[in-house]
């Protein structure tokens, strides 16, 4: 069943659908790129990509193989499931909102995770600063028994790594419950 018969992929069909590397270059190219693209443009940064060579340095086979390959079966397969346009009159391919869908199935380059590194080095020499200041008995800080400066350093750390741990768990781009966690839900 296609996306056109049912508004929503299901998640067979989107694996499905990402289980070849070309057809993940294709949308992947086709979202980088953001407009249109000829299937012939479209075959060569294809080919170039496989090949890892500029598209310059292609041969025709190579180009060609690419092409036909799109051309018959995943560039279809992708117009079935409603992930792009495709224009055969004028050879022209353009991604569909249903590649939406997709979105968290997909990796991108500018998703970065948080440097929780930093934050625990930061919460380290805070917290060290802080502890130092009251053992010291800096001005403002000579309130503070040590005692509870050490609480506070202690309680910024199980801060940040609950922190670290409901963002792993639950918000983290890209990561994507297991079946089986799926199927306990």
């Amino acid at each position: 069943m296609s996306e056109s018969e049912h508004g929503r992929l299901s998640q067979n069909e989107v694996y499905d659908l990402l289980s070849n590397p070309r057809r993940r270059f294709v949308i992947s190219y086709l979202r980088e790129h953001g407009g249109p693209i000829e299937l012939t443009a479209l075959a060569r940064e294809v080919a170039a990509w496989e090949n890892q060579v500029p598209a310059e340095e292609l041969t025709d086979q190579q180009e060609k193989r690419v092409y036909v390959s799109l051309y018959q079966t995943h560039i279809p397969k992708l117009r079935n499931a409603g992930v792009v346009d495709y224009d055969p009159d004028d050879g022209v391919i353009r991604l569909t909102a249903t590649v939406d869908q997709l979105e968290r199935y997909l990796p991108e380059e500018e998703r970065t995770e948080l440097p929780w590194q930093t934050l625990y080095i930061a919460t380290a020499v805070v917290g060290g600063l802080f502890y130092l200041l009251t053992v010291v008995n800096a001005p403002g800080f000579a309130a503070v028994p040590d005692a509870v400066a050490g609480i506070v350093v202690v309680a910024a750390f199980l801060v940040v790594t609950l922190a670290q741990y409901v963002y792993s768990r639950y918000m983290a781009p890209g990561t994507e419950a297991s079946l089986v966690e799926r199927r306990l839900q």
